[in-house]
Parts: C-alpha cells; structure tokens; sequence
C-alpha cells in the first residue's frame, strides 16, 4: 500500500496537483542542496538506500533530518517509480517554492527582466532561468504558453535558480501594463531586429528593459511586437537557420548587461 508521501508526490507530478497544492518537488542531491541553501521549505522527503551510497548524498540526508523533515525510506525499485529522471540520485523533496511577484524585481538603473512568450520546451525554459540568474538579470516573466515554472524538467534544469531568482507568470495584459507603468523599454528578440554589437550595448544611465523571447517558430505575440521599442537579433553565419532560444537568450542577455 502506498504511503502518504508516495501518493502526494504522484500528485504532484501532475501540474494541477502542483496548482492546488501550492507545492512542488525536487529531485537529485544538487536541487534539494539548493533548496536548502536557499532556505526554501522542505517539507518532506523520500529517501532510498542509493542516497548513502556517496559522502554527500549521507550529508545531505544528514542535513535533511536535523533539519525536521520528515523522511520516507523507500527502496531503490520504489523511488525510481515515483522519479521523473530515469536515473534517480536517491532523493525526491516536496517543497514550499517561492512565490514572487512583481514587487521583487528590482529595476535599478541597467537592469534586464526577461519575458517568456509561449516559450513551451520545460529544459528551454529551465536554462533561461539559469542563465538569467548567472548574467545577473533582475527576473523572468512567463506568459502565456510558457511551461509552468515548477514543472519538475523546468526546475531540475534551472539548478535551483527559480529558488533565488525572482521569477513568476503573468498575463500579456499585465506585463504590458507593468512596462508602462515602470518606465521600462520592451526589447523584441526578432530574427529580422538589429545586429547586438559595442554600438548597441546600454550605458547604465539607461533606464531598465524588458527582453522578450518567443517560441522559436513563432516568434513572440504580434501585440507585443508592436509595442517594441527595439528589436535586435544575433548575427548568424550564412546558412545558419536559427538558434536554440535558451542559447539565444544566453547571447542576448550577456550583451545587454555586460556593461550594466
């Protein structure tokens, strides 16, 4: 018979379990290590004998029980069914994720939000986060026909990022309003926009911008193109179709902000 925790983690395996619940998982040693490091909520856990087989997998389990969460031990068979990786590292967290608003993003002189328009790939959507926390940006916007931000592939390829980088979803309405409202320049990633070079990089007496990145077929939402104040692009190689957009983002983002 299943336990508590197994059935509440096959729920929340599934995004309107996650919605309902308020919560999320995190899977492997590195993610609940961030979790923890960043003072997100665990509140509980399953464990398998696998998580001992290496110092830092007994560390972390370690930390998890003096820490007061209550753990489950499973054998390896149990957890590696309840596990969204095919090679689970002997750990599955439910957790408490932050929940941000647009109150947390800071918009100093030179600071980059991104916005994810029907950015739909969880791995895609998970780098960007990642990236965005590495390159400094001040946070991440999903609209519409984003992946959901705690989709456990979102999460587990954004490293923990989501855990300290101000990152939530919102409306087209709201994002459009909130630019506005805060002085903020919305920049269109566009394959047909302006080459990024030294010319075009951003004094930090500029005011903030928002770089908004869409599905790679489609590009982002007519309506926010045309609200665009820019549209830049990355010069290619002849030949070259397109770039991954967690790449592109990538490129786009160290740009922008590397002379902040």
């Amino acid at each position: 018979m299943a336990s508590r925790l197994e059935t509440l983690i096959r729920d929340l395996r599934l995004r309107r379990g996650r919605e309902r619940r308020g919560l999320a998982l995190a899977e492997g040693v590195r993610l609940v290590e961030e979790a923890l490091a960043a003072g997100v909520t665990v509140r509980s856990a399953a464990v398998s004998p696998h998580l001992e087989a290496s110092a830092r997998g007994g560390a972390l389990k370690a930390a998890l029980s003096q820490g007061g969460v209550a753990l489950t031990e499973l054998d390896d068979r149990a957890l590696a069914e309840l596990a969204d990786t095919e090679h689970p590292q002997g750990v599955i967290a439910v957790i408490e994720p932050p929940r941000w608003s647009w109150e947390q993003l800071r918009l100093g002189p030179g600071a980059v939000v991104v916005a994810l328009d029907a950015v739909q790939d969880p791995g895609n959507v998970g780098a960007i986060l990642r990236t965005a926390h590495g390159l400094g940006a001040a946070g991440v916007v999903a609209l519409k026909g984003t992946a959901e931000l705690h989709n456990p592939k979102v999460l587990r390829g954004s490293m923990g990022a989501l855990f300290r980088l101000p990152a939530f979803s919102a409306t087209e309405d709201e994002l459009l309003t909130w630019l506005a409202g805060n002085g903020v320049e919305p920049w269109i990633a566009a394959t047909d926009g302006a080459p990024l070079g030294k010319q075009s990089i951003r004094p930090s007496a500029h005011p903030p911008l928002c770089l908004i990145l869409g599905n790679e077929g489609a590009g982002v939402s007519s309506r926010l193109a045309a609200r665009a104040e820019r549209r830049v692009t990355i010069p290619l190689a002849a030949g070259a179709e397109s770039l991954n957009v967690a790449v592109a983002a990538g490129i786009l983002l160290y740009e922008v902000l590397r002379e902040r």
